[in-house]
Parts: structure tokens; sequence; C-alpha cells
């Protein structure tokens, strides 16, 4: 479990690796921080950047974020955190959508436990836009 989100200066580069059009890396302010601000937070705009959200929340162990981005029907309870573990990384590899209301995002992202070897989430994860926001729904681990 948690003990509580943890905090990134806003001139910092984003967690979820985003590089503006001049190739340089956003600053968490100009990227997720405006979806993971609590009450004051808008929608991602499209599923690549709710993906990119939620990754930057995992870093960030922001559990009230991921479970409101959470579609009702897939929803755990809670989200556990190895609060001594660190993110090394995301790389979205395809951000696809099937409908105007249905996307995929196929994406890695690199964890290392404690004391422990690194090891890889390949994941494609499915959303679905529903009442005019997107919603995580599920994934399916690759290789």
């Amino acid at each position: 479990m948690s003990q509580g989100p943890l905090a990134l200066q806003w001139d910092q580069p984003c967690p979820c690796a985003r590089f503006s059009t001049k190739a340089m890396p956003l600053r968490f302010y100009d990227c997720c921080e405006q979806y993971l601000q609590g009450d004051a937070a808008r929608p991602a705009p499209d599923a690549h950047s709710l993906m990119r959200s939620r990754y930057s929340a995992f870093v960030l162990q922001r559990e009230a974020y991921l479970l409101a981005t959470w579609h009702a029907s897939t929803r755990p309870a809670q989200v556990g955190f190895d609060t001594a573990g660190k993110w090394l990384g995301l790389e979205v590899q395809e951000a696809t959508n099937s409908s105007p209301t249905d996307a995929e995002v196929e994406f890695v992202a690199r964890f290392k436990p404690l004391g422990a070897s690194a090891w890889r989430l390949h994941e494609r994860s499915r959303f679905v836009l529903q009442e005019g926001r997107w919603w995580y729904v599920d994934g399916v681990q690759l290789g």
C-alpha cells in the first residue's frame, strides 16, 4: 500500500517521457500534471494521453487518479504500489482507435524493485470513450 502521493516539481521532465514538437522532453506542468490535479484536473483528450497520465500516476503513486480513470466495470477497490521500487521509463509503441469510442495503446513500462532485477510490463491496454471521457478498461500482457 502507498504511503501517499509522491511530489514532482512542475518544471521537471514528465514521467511519461512525452516529447514536444521540437524533440525536447515536456515538463510535467505542460504534460500530465493538468490531468492529475485532482478536482481541477481536465480529462485526457484521447486514450494515448490517458495512458501516459496513468503511467505518471503510477510513478507518483496517485491512487485516486488511477481509480477515477478506471472504467467502473473493471475498477479494483484499491491500487497497490511498491513504494521501495522505481519506475524506469515508458515507451509507447502504438496508439490506435478502432472506432470513435474505442482505442488501444500498446506500451512497455520498466520497473526496478528494490534489491531485485528490473522487469518490463508490455501491455496492450483497452480504452473506451463514455460521457465525454476516456476510461481505462483493461489490458493484455504481451511477451
